[in-house]
């Protein structure tokens, strides 16, 4: 496209910061709005695996990302049963040639930090405590009104507002998140100095994780069934974490034993939104969660969120109008999107039928199948991407 875009984006998140800076990056106006009065977000921890470092190099945040976060050394996963015994060990992939780690563990907090810094640095306009409560399109361009009454006009609005995304309904979306069945608690923990991997507990019908994302915090992560609706009051969350994963020992003792009123805890129920194209309605696109929520058990929807901010630059840079920019957009998307969806919704759902009988056959089938499923996993990830490659 010839020219510089005025676009407004809606939502401040992962996906939203990450448009700000992929198209400001590319000299387009940029307008930011997010619902939140003072910018600040849900912490515990994230993994960003390589593929979502490279995005993190693209946009420019790579350096500070790794000095804020924890790169595990070698890439290595140690799998245990929840009995503490240790089951087998995989390697995730760098990039590069190694010169990108292959797993990184951050505080969600500071992932945003450093992106805000650079929202920041290249002057994008940020308004908070601000909602897009109806939209209007005239002609070529497209006029939002805000929560306040005020008004602005664009050539596109992106919609990076999340899992349960105001805007997807706004457009006409009518397509709504499904419940997937499972609860994620997670807690932030003091790091052992010792502590230098990325541990997976598999338990019956249930995981737990403990991630390092710092030189001095891990994050804990426990996986289970919840029922749908169920409601629990934030004071309980210590002792429903500790007990819904008691039967975890070893590796997991210490970090449930310490859980405490005065401790860092969050939970989540995963909710999974699955949309077929198009991802657009006239000038108003949907992007990371708000086009394509996943469930947690491949750790991808950081990196998802980060690789459609850069495709849909590359997109409007790269088709004469918006129209063949944004139906490239999620040609180019939904594949790669809905193949980490799919992978993960198989993880979790197998995971949670298990039962007691079948946890030695299991384990004996991760020692010979483990690093042969991520691997697959990563070159057909790496293939699906490279083949939607607007560069190519």
């Amino acid at each position: 496209m010839t020219g510089p875009l005025d676009i407004l984006i809606v939502g401040g998140g992962i996906a939203g910061c990450s448009a700000a800076i992929a198209l400001a990056n590319r000299g387009h106006r940029i307008r930011l709005v997010e619902k939140q009065a003072v910018w600040k977000f849900q912490s515990s921890g994230i993994f960003v695996y390589a593929n979502g470092l490279v995005s993190l190099e693209e946009l420019g945040l790579l350096d500070g990302i790794l000095a804020a976060g924890f790169a595990i050394p070698g890439g290595r996963n140690a799998y245990y049963d929840h009995t503490g015994k240790p089951i087998v060990e995989t390697v995730y992939p760098t990039a590069a040639e190694g010169r990108i780690p292959a797993i990184l563990g951050i505080k969600r907090a500071e992932l945003h930090r450093v992106m805000a810094g650079r929202v920041a640095d290249l002057g994008i306009p940020m308004r908070l405590g601000t909602t897009v409560t109806a939209l209007s399109e005239v002609s070529d361009k497209t006029t939002a009104t805000f929560s306040d009454g005020t008004t602005s006009t664009h050539d596109l609005v992106i919609a990076a507002d999340g899992v349960n995304s105001s805007m997807r309904q706004m457009i006409g979306v009518t397509k709504k998140p499904r419940y997937t069945g499972f609860g994620v608690w997670r807690s932030v923990h003091p790091r052992p100095v010792d502590l230098r991997v990325k541990v997976m507990m598999m338990g019956p019908g249930k995981r737990f994780g403990i991630m390092p994302i710092s030189d001095d915090k891990l994050y804990t992560f426990g996986t289970l069934a919840e029922p749908k609706g169920k409601h629990f009051p934030h004071e309980d969350w210590p002792d429903l974490m500790r007990a819904k994963f008691a039967e975890f020992k070893g590796p997991a003792t210490p970090y449930l034993e310490e859980l405490s009123h005065g401790s860092e805890i969050l939970f989540t129920a995963v909710q999974e939104v699955v949309l077929p194209l198009p991802w657009h309605r006239g000038r108003v696109v949907l992007i990371g969660d708000a086009a394509h929520a996943s469930t947690p058990f491949m750790g991808q929807g950081g990196a998802m969120a980060m690789q459609d901010a850069l495709v849909l630059a590359d997109a409007i840079d790269r088709n004469p109008g918006l129209e063949e920019a944004l139906t490239a957009f999620g040609q180019a998307r939904l594949p790669v999107c809905q193949f980490v969806q799919d992978v993960s919704r198989a993880v979790g759902d197998a995971g949670a039928r298990e039962h007691a009988g079948q946890l030695d056959a299991r384990d004996a089938e991760l020692r010979l199948t483990a690093q042969t499923n991520v691997d697959q996993f990563y070159e057909r990830l790496a293939d699906l991407t490279d083949s939607s490659d607007l560069h190519q």
